[in-house]
């Protein structure tokens, strides 16, 4: 029988440089290689466990909240983090590599989309609106529907 041993935290110290670069090309290449948002949701879902996501989403909300101007004080009340971690993340955006800038502004762009994609279907489809009803009832609205096709 075999027995798992659980993942533990790994020091990269203790791994030699050539391993660890094939560990960390795997990973960025794997993520790289990924086509939509769906897939890359599937691919962190198997990856990490649903506290280890909680965690990686609350640094980028703290990366978020700094960016915004919030203070550690607030930013700790809301997400319930230590001082110590706002300051981490803190850090990384002045000396990182612009990795959360760039996510979080992709993000604010997604969002952007989002909101227009529902505002546009919310004036195309007034409940109760006429428009509403020739779609709900397509039947109904036959020779309407059918008008309107041609048009």
């Amino acid at each position: 029988m075999i027995l798992w041993k659980s993942m533990s935290r790994v020091n990269p110290r203790e791994i030699d440089g050539v391993e660890r670069r094939e560990y960390l090309d795997l990973l960025w290449t794997s993520i790289a290689g990924l086509n939509s948002r769906d897939e890359v949701k599937s691919f962190f879902k198997d990856l990490l466990s649903e506290s280890e996501a909680i965690m990686l989403a609350r640094r980028i909300k703290i990366a978020q909240s700094l960016l915004e101007g919030q203070t550690y004080d607030e930013i700790m009340k809301e997400i319930r983090v230590a001082k110590n971690t706002v300051s981490r993340v803190h850090q990384w955006l002045i000396s990182g590599f612009g990795g959360y800038e760039k996510g979080l502004k992709q993000f604010e762009k997604e969002l952007e989309r989002r909101a227009r994609v529902i505002t546009k279907k919310q004036k195309q489809m007034e409940p109760f609106s006429f428009e509403w009803l020739k779609k709900k009832y397509p039947l109904h609205f036959l020779l309407f529907n059918l008008l309107d096709r041609d048009k």
